[in-house]
C-alpha cells in the first residue's frame, strides 16, 4: 500500500441552492490520473444527537414525523447546529430540554458520524446524557410543526438495542448512538470523551 494519497482538489465550485440548513454546489475534483470530475454536495450545517440515559437503564425515545420518508421515524432527541456561536454540548442540551423536557447533570461524547458521506458533509455528533431531571412544567418548550406531533418514550436500552436489530429504528444517528451507548453501558463508561472533544478532521 502506498503512502501517498491523491490530493483531490476542487478547481471549480457552482452553487446550485442556498437554504438555512444547507447548501447545493457541484464541485469540479481533481481526480488521479490527471483528469477532473464534477461531484454533486449538500453541505450541512452539522447536528447533535442525544442518548438519555436514566438510571433505571432506559433511554429516550422520540417518534416523529419525516417527510423525505414520508412516515415517523424512532429517533433519539435531536437538532441542527444552527444557532450562531452555540457549542456541541449546549446544543446537546438545549434539543434534549426541548424535545424531551429534560436536563443532564452529565453529558459526554458517544459518536461522531458523517450521516451520508457520499453526497454530505453533514456530521452528527451523538451525547450520552445522565443524571436526568425533569424541566419545569412553567419552562417547558412550546413546540411547533412536526415537533408538536412528537411522542416521547422511555425504554430499556437492551430493547432500544433490539429495535435497532429489528429493522424498527433506521434513524442513522439513533442506531449509532444506541449501540455505543449499549457498548459504553458494558464497558463500565470508561472509554468515553469530554463533551468538548473536538470533532474529526
Amino acid at each position: 500500500m502506498s503512502g501517498l494519497e491523491h490530493r483531490y482538489e476542487v478547481r471549480s465550485r457552482q452553487e446550485r441552492y442556498q437554504g438555512r440548513i444547507f447548501d447545493v454546489v457541484t464541485d469540479e475534483v481533481s481526480m488521479p490520473g490527471g483528469g477532473t470530475a464534477l461531484r454533486d454536495l449538500v453541505r450541512h450545517v452539522g447536528a447533535v444527537a442525544v442518548v438519555a440515559l436514566d438510571d433505571a437503564g432506559q433511554v429516550v425515545l422520540i417518534r416523529q414525523y419525516r417527510h423525505p420518508i414520508g412516515r415517523h421515524l424512532w429517533e433519539l432527541p435531536a437538532g441542527l447546529m444552527d444557532v450562531s456561536g452555540e457549542e456541541l454540548p449546549g446544543a446537546a442540551l438545549r434539543e434534549l430540554a426541548e424535545e424531551a423536557d429534560l436536563t443532564a447533570g452529565r453529558i459526554d461524547v458517544l459518536v461522531d458520524l458523517h450521516s451520508s458521506p457520499g453526497f454530505t458533509n453533514e456530521i452528527v455528533r451523538v451525547f450520552l446524557a445522565r443524571d436526568l431531571a425533569d424541566v419545569p412544567a412553567d419552562e417547558r418548550h412550546e413546540r411547533h410543526d412536526e415537533e408538536a406531533d412528537l411522542q416521547v418514550v422511555r425504554i430499556d436500552l437492551d430493547e432500544a438495542v433490539a429495535m435497532v436489530l429489528a429493522g424498527e429504528v433506521t434513524n442513522a444517528a439513533a442506531v449509532a448512538g444506541l449501540l455505543a451507548a449499549a457498548r459504553a453501558r458494558d464497558t463500565g463508561f470508561t472509554r468515553l470523551r469530554r463533551a468538548e472533544a473536538p470533532l474529526p478532521r
